[in-house]
């Protein structure tokens, strides 16, 4: 593996490969209890995002090499979309020590490293999972046709699906809620290079922005989409709530609701309980610097 030869030039690098769900935590997790120094997650967002948790609070830093199909952290962070590119920006910010702590949202006390959708888009990621095998060649359209099915066919967008209490400064409950999402970073994701930006100064040093729409008008999503892929970001209006730097969120109902975190779906529950958790990782600094 070229990776794993670049790597080992300078540092004495061990290969470990999943299979399974959990695998990454378990692994990172024993690799900071070894202190070792640094874990080289090689995947998608999903399993960066186990990684990320793994590692978590520990002083072992986290490094991002892109190997998905969409990999949307590591882009947020400004690096090239390709392995062998970026696997040189860690091996130069590693030789610098270059490593700086970064904030994670947690919910249910899990970590989150970009997002965790609440609602139809975790419906949507639902139904793309269960295409798993196409993801990774068929990706954005295989979104979007899941994204139209869903709507047709799998979410009730007749009656909300829950409520959701914004905290911070000031304390705000959104009742009536049809979809939620929670950012650590933006864009939300990305449609081919294009980015799909909600709140733009959502970043590593602040708090989470809070997204959510309280109707599943046809006509007021697409007009949210547009202007997110056209940039700038959405603004609140009577479909669409909008708050940033949020230190807590809570979503609740007497019914379950479907919910996903950093592209991968989670199942079913009737709360979820968001924080935001400054320092929470050590990122290894492998992109250009602003």
């Amino acid at each position: 593996m070229v990776v794993h030869q670049r790597l080992s030039r300078h540092h004495d690098v061990q290969v470990v490969e999943t299979n399974r769900r959990g695998h990454a935590t378990r692994f990172a997790q024993d690799a900071a209890m070894r202190g070792l120094d640094a874990v080289v997650t090689y995947g998608g967002d999903g399993t960066l995002n186990e990684v990320a948790t793994g590692v978590a609070g520990s002083d072992t830093a986290l490094a991002v090499l892109p190997g998905g199909s969409t990999n949307v952290f590591a882009r947020t962070l400004g690096m090239p979309n390709d392995a062998l590119a970026s696997v040189d920006l860690i091996i130069d910010a590693l030789g610098r020590g270059d490593i700086k702590s970064i904030g994670l949202g947690k919910v249910n006390g899990r970590y989150f490293t970009f997002h965790t959708g609440v609602g139809y888009d975790a419906a949507v990621v639902k139904r793309v999972e269960q295409r798993a095998a196409l993801k990774r060649y068929a990706g954005h359209p295989l979104f979007v046709v899941a994204a139209l099915r869903t709507w047709a066919f799998d979410y009730d967008r007749r009656t909300p699906h829950f409520n959701v209490n914004v905290g911070g400064v000031a304390t705000k409950t959104i009742p009536g809620a049809y979809f939620t999402i929670v950012m650590n970073t933006n864009p939300y994701t990305y449609l081919g290079p294009r980015p799909f930006d909600l709140v733009p100064s959502t970043d590593l040093t602040k708090g989470l922005s809070v997204v959510t729409f309280t109707s599943m008008n046809a006509t007021k999503i697409l007009r949210s989409v547009g202007t997110a892929l056209r940039g700038g970001g959405v603004s609140s209006n009577s479909w669409l709530d909008v708050h940033s730097n949020v230190s807590e969120v809570v979503v609740s109902n007497e019914r379950a609701f479907p919910y996903q975190m950093d592209g991968d779906y989670l199942g079913e529950v009737k709360e979820l309980r968001f924080e935001h958790v400054p320092d929470a990782v050590r990122l290894v600094q492998s992109f250009p610097q602003q």
